[in-house]
């Protein structure tokens, strides 16, 4: 049995693929049929997709769920390209398990402690009473009236499934919200925390901001610095904290130029 739900496509050195908060597998594709000379591994999150539903989530535990996948499937080293929570799996797994990690991209996240943002989407998901809902329509007004704006509410209605018996979540929501504190945390760089790391990751690393987001500023680049000492960075212009959705051709190419220079 697996640890998560995964797809793998395509052949040659192998790139795992990590969504963020609320998504799935799908949500980096196009940049998966863009590495079309790899063997590209999407994966749903622990809490997300089809994968299994946790009660305790965090950095370290994810890190290890990534590396039993690539234990599973037989791969001793990987490119990883993660955006936002999925930028922090990636970073995470590069800190534990250098010797697993070929490259590391870490699309518009630092490696930092954040503020909560997530408030008001969580007030809206929770309000939403799946088990009354006849169709997707009356769920996206419901989040709309509820503050959220339309394009955030058709990202998060992905989640939502129908059976014979009506509506219900593929993500664990309730275990989402419980470990929240965790996701926006990072346990790195706390000194007097065991999971100090002695040793920052020296290997190929990426991060990729949008201009207008607000997820990686330049009060971050010491943290950068200090766990990735190799750290390039690019910003696309014109794009928020969804680049690779907003600007994906530039995206992708970013990101499949950086593992062509760093593939071995």
């Amino acid at each position: 049995m697996s640890t998560v739900n995964y797809v793998v496509t395509g052949q040659g050195s192998p790139v795992i693929l990590i969504h963020g908060l609320f998504g799935n597998l799908d949500n980096l594709k196009a940049l998966g049929t863009a590495l079309a000379n790899h063997q590209v591994i999407r994966l749903d999150v622990p809490n997300h997709g089809l994968s299994p539903h946790w009660q305790q989530m965090d950095y370290l535990s994810l890190a290890k769920a990534i590396v039993d996948l690539l234990d599973e499937l037989s791969i001793e080293a990987a490119h990883f390209v993660g955006h936002s929570m999925g930028g922090k799996i990636a970073m995470a797994t590069a800190l534990r398990y250098p010797e697993r990690v070929i490259s590391m991209t870490a699309a518009d996240i630092a490696p930092v402690a954040y503020q909560p943002r997530h408030q008001s989407v969580f007030a809206g998901l929770t309000s939403l009473d799946v088990s009354q809902l006849t169709n997707r329509a009356q769920a996206l007004g419901q989040l709309t009236e509820a503050g959220i704006d339309e394009g955030t509410a058709l990202f998060l209605l992905k989640n939502l499934q129908k059976s014979d018996v009506g509506f219900s979540w593929k993500m664990n929501l309730a275990g989402l919200q419980a470990c929240y504190a965790e996701l926006i945390g990072w346990p790195f760089n706390d000194s007097a925390s065991a999971n100090t790391l002695p040793v920052p990751y020296t290997g190929p690393s990426l991060c990729i901001r949008g201009a207008d987001s607000d997820y990686v500023l330049a009060e971050h680049r010491q943290a950068f610095l200090n766990q990735f000492p190799a750290i390039q960075a690019k910003t696309i212009a014109g794009t928020g904290h969804w680049l690779h959705a907003q600007k994906p051709a530039i995206f992708n190419r970013i990101v499949s130029e950086f593992i062509a220079q760093n593939d071995h």
